[in-house]
């Protein structure tokens, strides 16, 4: 072989095999077969609509993080033997320490539950216009969750890790996609009328992703600072100045190519300029008609209900417009259960309010997206960051935190309408049929967007860093 290499005629025979290699490796890698899964992009034009890896279900993803831990047993999932053992110990788990302590006897739904829409599912009537949209909605009881604190379970339900410094959901999805309208952020974040989320800002951080994925939090109460332009401000003059700043820019960029820092702050600030224009109009929200809002309640006399409902029809309207993901968040960071979802005591007087602010809104952000064919193209997360348990803790009339199983839920882009998967013990206390962990989830909701969570990858302190870690498996069932 070694003599037959050193001839030159069987040289060149055999040279053709590897130009055929070379082009197949071409021809393979145009395709991103071979890809590793960083993502090709401009940093000039980080938002640059992107191809998904695969045909997609979805366009746009609004989720709606419930901040507090929604309990699932009272809203979600029925459990009959609930009903049926109440004011007794859990089976098995009899003197069940959990995160703020002991546990007392099993306590039943607070509230009726009953069978809604054409699929029958069995919701609690404190939200019976989420009821109403039963047969939209694929239902996720199985899910379960690495921690039972809400700080480092918010970073887990938004980035794919309980610690701090990673990118959120939408950062990773607006670096794999882009978005399709170039004067709006491609993530949005939406706090809540009440204040910020106790993670806060690192709900929608870029991590070690380029800065120019950090989502951008603004909301119909609380908007942009600073985008406002001075009051003396004469537009040609500032057309002139801009011009010229445009042009020192390109320069300062084409000398530091690889500072993607630099490119996204200047991006930011070409983005910030469109700003002036593109958010006063998408923000108008009182330019919809009455009917749109009478549908989300915005003419409620609860004010965190009105305010809320605001913030829906914003998240309709940025998706409407092209904007990619849009993180809506129910509930602020605070103790005592008074600002958000987290009801240690006092769960009778306490949670009918938060069920009131978002009921109606929510469902009538699914009801208006259907009804403007949006609905089939955007996905509707609901989500929490873990559950809460079946049993009242001692001595108190409120339940404690639960990782061991709660429900998400998600409706349109390409899931199963008036469906049920996995499920809780019979108590709801544990995962029990088809455990989801949450990188199951962040796999199911890539998936549906066209990307494949093993290859939407960033390279990063020697490591190929991505939002479901070395795990997830997506929940191919729940697809229609």
């Amino acid at each position: 072989m070694r003599n037959q290499l050193l001839n030159r005629r069987s040289f060149l025979g055999e040279s053709q095999f590897g130009l055929a290699g070379i082009a197949l490796a071409s021809l393979l890698s145009s395709e991103g077969v071979l890809a590793d899964g960083s993502v090709e992009y401009d940093p000039t034009a980080p938002f640059q609509a992107r191809q998904p890896h695969f045909k997609a279900h979805a366009k746009n993803v609004i989720v709606v993080f419930c901040a507090g831990a929604v309990s699932h047993v009272d809203f979600w999932e029925y459990k009959p033997e609930l009903v049926k053992y109440h004011g007794k110990p859990l089976p098995g788990n009899e003197r069940l320490i959990s995160f703020q302590g002991e546990n007392g006897a099993l306590q039943k739904p607070l509230w009726n539950f009953s069978a809604k829409g054409e699929c029958g599912k069995m919701l609690s009537d404190i939200v019976p216009h989420i009821g109403d949209c039963a047969d939209d909605i694929c239902f996720l009881h199985s899910v379960h969750t690495k921690s039972s604190t809400h700080g480092p379970g918010e970073n887990l339900m938004s980035t794919g890790f309980n610690r701090e410094g990673y990118p959120g959901m939408g950062a990773w999805v607006s670096y794999g996609l882009g978005t399709a309208n170039q004067d709006l952020p491609a993530f949005v974040a939406i706090e809540d009328p009440r204040g910020t989320p106790q993670s806060g800002p690192n709900n929608w951080s870029s991590g070690f992703l380029p800065a120019a994925f950090q989502g951008t939090s603004f909301s119909t109460t609380k908007p942009i600072r600073y985008l406002t332009p001075p009051p003396n401000n004469v537009p040609q003059q500032n057309t002139r100045t801009l011009d010229i700043l445009n042009t020192l820019n390109e320069l300062h960029r084409q000398d530091f190519k690889t500072d993607t820092e630099l490119s996204a702050r200047i991006s930011s600030y070409e983005l910030a300029a469109k700003l002036q224009l593109s958010v006063p109009d998408v923000t108008r929200i009182q330019s919809e008609p009455e009917h749109i809002h009478t549908l989300y309640g915005t003419d409620s006399k609860n004010n965190i209900k009105a305010d809320f409902a605001r913030n829906c029809i914003l998240a309709r309207r940025l998706v409407e417009k092209g904007v990619r993901f849009v993180q809506l968040f129910n509930g602020a960071y605070a103790s005592g259960g008074k600002l958000n979802w987290d009801t240690h005591n006092n769960m009778p007087e306490l949670v009918p309010g938060h069920a009131e602010a978002l009921d109606q809104p929510l469902a009538g952000l699914i009801k208006d997206l259907k009804q403007r064919d949006l609905l089939k193209e955007t996905l509707v997360i609901c989500c929490t960051e873990f559950g809460r348990m079946p049993m009242f803790q001692v001595g108190n009339d409120g339940r404690d935190h639960n990782p061991e199983g709660f429900t998400i839920w998600m409706a349109g882009g390409g899931v199963k309408g008036g469906f049920s998967y996995g499920a809780t013990d019979p108590f709801g206390y544990k995962a029990e049929q088809n455990p989801l962990s949450v990188h199951d989830v962040h796999a199911t909701i890539l998936h549906l967007l066209g990307l494949d969570h093993t290859r939407l990858t960033y390279y990063h302190n020697g490591l190929q860093r991505r939002l479901t870690d070395v795990h997830g498996h997506v929940i191919k069932e729940v697809m229609s």
